[in-house]
């Protein structure tokens, strides 16, 4: 499984995009890569150590924990990130 953590918080509208494109490649991944992604979202809202961390920069995106983008998030650049972290399993 690989695991897309998207932080954010509510009325972002940056963060509102990142989901729209995470969503977006995900679902256009074949069904094989697609299966093995969970996709989570988290607020600062509602963890003080992750609005620490992550405040001035969301929003952030992780895959497996490990920051893959923060305020922009490349479509192109996420879809081969996941792919490669399939071909990696």
């Amino acid at each position: 499984m690989t695991t897309v953590t998207i932080i954010g918080k509510p009325d972002c509208h940056l963060c509102e995009v990142a989901e729209e494109i995470v969503d977006v490649v995900v679902a256009d991944l074949p069904d094989r890569i697609a299966a093995e992604i969970v996709v989570e979202h988290v607020s600062i809202a509602d963890d003080a150590a992750l609005y620490d961390l992550w405040w001035e920069k969301i929003p952030v995106v992780l895959i497996d924990g490990e920051l893959h983008a923060h305020w922009r998030v490349s479509g192109d650049r996420l879809r081969a990130a996941l792919v490669e972290s399939a071909s990696a399993r």
